[in-house]
């Protein structure tokens, strides 16, 4: 008998969900999946002695000669 209150409580729950999901999609929250991927890979807008370890001074010069 005390179980009973789970029933509604699953319920509203999953109306919550279903209303974000569909708050989510109407505001463009899926459009563009593909750039999110590159974006980790992408080092173009880091500054130069955050670049990461493993970076030599024939990177940094690489990238001072682009200037």
């Amino acid at each position: 008998m005390n179980a009973l209150f789970l029933i509604p409580l699953a319920i509203g729950m999953g109306a919550i969900g279903l209303v974000a999901f569909i708050w989510a999609l109407q505001h463009n929250q899926f459009d563009d999946l593909e750039r999110a991927r590159w974006r980790v890979l992408d080092r173009s807008g880091e500054p130069e002695d955050q670049v990461g370890p493993g970076t030599g001074d024939r990177e940094r010069a690489r990238k001072r000669a682009m200037v």
